[in-house]
């Protein structure tokens, strides 16, 4: 775990423990409010926590070439995360013109 200096370690994991916690600050704000688009907007937010998660357990390994794999998947969640996020974004635009007084 020496690959990283632990001002860094300790933004990578602050960053993840952040992006935890507005999922579920965005989920409990959607129960409270019987938005289901912001459900959908939590449930959007997961892949980019997955991708983080991949990152981070690369690092732990010292960025081993045996797990190079992790950085395609790293890559390939963040794409399809950035993509379940602006539909999400879309469905919640979609949604408040829709509710919006004439």
């Amino acid at each position: 775990m020496h690959a990283l200096s632990l001002g860094t370690w300790f933004i990578h994991i602050a960053t993840l423990c952040e992006w935890t916690l507005a999922i579920i600050f965005v989920a409990l704000w959607s129960k409270q409010t019987k938005n289901l688009a912001l459900t959908w907007l939590a449930i959007s937010m997961l892949p980019n926590l997955a991708s983080a998660m991949a990152a981070i357990t690369w690092h732990i390994f010292d960025n081993s070439p045996e797990l190079k794999g992790l950085v395609v998947l790293q890559a390939a969640l963040t794409t399809f995360g950035n993509c379940t996020l602006a539909l999400a974004a879309l469905n919640l635009l979609r949604k408040e013109r829709n509710e919006a007084p004439t």
